[in-house]
């Protein structure tokens, strides 16, 4: 590790400052558990729509949870210094935002949860799930509303591994 990855406590370079994928062979096999979330905002109308079932695409909410699961069991083939792991779990849930934001918008949250018996954390895969049933939530509505934005894809907690626990603080966004 060069001195300055060393220093940031940055694992994923080599000595000679390449980018690598860290060897997690002497680290011990723990329960982890990732959450992540993330808001999509879209028109009050659009949300009406896909409560009522009338997005021509189908069932928008059921799609973006099969989209969020395979994603997560696929993070490794996206994020390149990722693990590919064996997951034990992965929970995906949503709920509305019914207090429009300053540009008028709702919004459709969503929480994930990835989890494995394992070597390294489920962080990555908890964010890719999040992000992926945003994106498409997006996909299947963009026809009826282009303006629909994503924001705030942040890991909200994390557990295992030497570390132990992490949470984010619900009134600063930063370590609990």
């Amino acid at each position: 590790m060069t001195q300055a990855s060393e220093a940031s406590g940055l694992t994923h370079f080599s000595d000679a400052g390449r980018a690598r994928m860290v060897d997690v062979a002497e680290k011990s096999s723990t329960r982890r558990v990732a959450i992540a979330s993330g808001i999509l905002r879209l028109q009050a109308a659009t949300l009406e729509r896909i409560r009522s079932g009338r997005i021509a695409k189908g069932d928008v909410l059921a799609v973006a949870d099969v989209a969020a699961v395979m994603a997560a069991k696929r993070t490794a083939d996206l994020i390149p210094m990722c693990h590919a792991l064996a997951l034990t779990g992965v929970e995906v849930e949503f709920s509305e935002i019914l207090v429009p934001d300053k540009y008028g918008c709702v919004g459709i949250k969503v929480v994930t949860s990835a989890s494995c018996v394992g070597q390294t954390g489920v962080e990555m895969e908890a964010l890719t799930a999040a992000s992926t049933a945003l994106l498409t939530i997006y996909d299947m509505c963009k026809a009826i509303d282009r303006g629909m934005r994503i924001e705030s894809v942040q890991l909200d907690e994390k557990r295992g591994g030497k570390s132990g626990i992490w949470r984010r603080d619900a009134r600063t966004g930063r370590d609990a």
